[in-house]
């Protein structure tokens, strides 16, 4: 008879601890193949436990296909075919995590929203309206593009405030713009060459190296990535964010915008990538007509985020495929679920046709534009008001900061980050840092508050 020790000291029930031993036992060859296991009443006498108990372990390890139960003989140990070991055991390795982000006291360059200007009472107010109202839709899967509601919204408000006329059809819903880049690459093809601004937006190059894709760095000059560029490194798709670059801040003009677009219109299968990130935060005058608006021939891919309009955490970004690339994501890629909540879909659909959106982005602008002032009068008054030079370019929510100082910018943020504050120059952001203009640092103020500030910009002066 098999003999067990099962401890009610054991934190797992007394059936799992028997499954445990049983197992063991046939894995290791004790229980040959065929071997008859004991009832279950003598078994469970013979261990002092209950007959269920038994019957559970039993019935567990059946269904995990180590015993098989005949009718009116009993329980026996099934024939496991032999495991065969055709290389050495993989070596154990040690999961590395990435490494954690250094912490700063102040965070010049970080680009979170501040907590409290989110309409938390409206968002919460327009969910339970949407869990009362939808009920049974919120349970049925997204269209692959987006629930229709919260595409139109989308178009409705890109006509309203960027002048562009898009079927809600054109629009695709996704988890932030990095997942839209990936259906980019799927939709486009990874052999198509993408050309992207220099200085840039790190993130983008890794996005489409991960995915196999070819990237090309093109040069920029004081309207942006140039045509000759992208003639030179032999690029089929341009990457660009022509309303409010970062890191520089140049704003693309017209007759710039026209040139991608004849550039773009000369080869077939050539297409721009227009990033309109923060678009909402031009703080003086109208904002210039888009790309995608002034577009007559389908070569524009617009993309767009609530990530900066409404918080960094809200992971709802969307792309304007134009009507040929539209097609063929729905003949081609319309297996793809949603990965928006449709709870998120609805809310967001409400928030922005109730109004609430333009109304938030409206106290926004107002917002920054009087944290902005509020920020180069400080500078202004600071200790360091005849060593530092701001470029700003009354568009989106950063500006530069070029120094005089006779230490290296990578000297300058060290000393900068052993004070706990983190202040990054527009080198890091160039492909090939030599080239960026010295001393010129970014200043990322979306969640800065003045005090703070002030408070850099005395250390900064004991610095340089």
């Amino acid at each position: 008879m098999l003999t067990y020790t099962l401890s009610p000291d054991d934190p797992r029930p007394l059936y799992e601890q028997l499954v445990s031993c049983l197992r063991n036992d046939i894995l290791s060859g004790r229980l040959a193949p065929g071997s008859r296991l004991p009832s279950k009443r003598s078994f469970a006498e013979n261990l002092g436990v209950s007959s269920i108990t038994v019957e559970s372990a039993y019935g567990r390890l059946m269904d995990e296909g180590f015993v098989l139960s005949e009718p009116k003989r009993g329980y026996f140990v099934t024939q496991l075919v032999p495991m065969t070991r055709t290389c050495a055991p993989a070596p154990e390795a040690e999961i590395l995590f990435p490494p954690e982000q250094e912490r700063f006291s102040l965070d010049l360059s970080g680009n979170q929203t501040p907590a409290e200007r989110f309409p938390f009472s409206v968002w919460t107010h327009l969910l339970r309206e949407t869990v009362s109202d939808k009920g049974p839709e919120l349970l049925v899967p997204s269209p692959c593009g987006g629930v229709p509601e919260l595409r139109k919204a989308i178009a409705w408000h890109l006509s309203s405030f960027r002048g562009m006329q898009v079927d809600p059809k054109q629009i695709i819903v996704g988890a932030g713009t990095e997942y839209l880049y990936g259906l980019l690459i799927q939709l486009l093809g990874r052999e198509r060459v993408f050309g992207l601004e220099d200085p840039g937006y790190r993130k983008i190059s890794q996005i489409y190296a991960s995915n196999g894709v070819a990237c090309r760095w093109v040069s920029m000059d004081e309207s942006g990535l140039t045509v000759s560029g992208l003639q030179e490194v032999g690029a089929d798709i341009a990457h660009i964010s022509p309303t409010h670059h970062f890191p520089t801040g140049i704003t693309m003009p017209i007759s710039r915008r026209y040139e991608l677009l004849s550039w773009a219109d000369e080869i077939p299968g050539r297409f721009i990538i227009e990033d309109d990130y923060d678009s909402e935060f031009r703080l003086t005058g109208r904002p210039i007509p888009s790309l995608q608006s002034i577009d007559e021939r389908g070569r524009v891919i617009y993309i767009n985020t609530f990530s900066k309009s409404l918080a960094s955490t809200i992971r709802i970004s969307y792309m304007v495929l134009p009507p040929d690339l539209a097609n063929d994501y729905y003949r081609n890629m319309s297996f793809y679920s949603c990965t928006v909540s449709t709870f998120d879909q609805y809310t967001l659909a409400r928030f922005i046709s109730d109004g609430y959106f333009e109304k938030h982005v409206n106290r926004m602008r107002l917002f920054y534009a009087r944290l902005r002032r509020q920020l180069l009068r400080v500078i202004a008054l600071s200790p360091v008001a005849g060593q530092v030079e701001v470029l700003e370019r009354d568009s989106g929510l950063h500006f530069l900061l070029q120094i005089r100082t006779q230490r290296s910018d990578p000297e300058l943020r060290s000393l900068m980050a052993e004070q706990g504050i983190n202040l990054l120059p527009l080198a890091v952001y160039y492909q090939h840092p030599e080239n960026a203009p010295e001393h010129t640092f970014i200043l990322n103020y979306s969640s800065l508050e003045p005090s703070g500030l002030e408070q850099a910009l005395q250390i900064l002066a004991t610095l340089i």
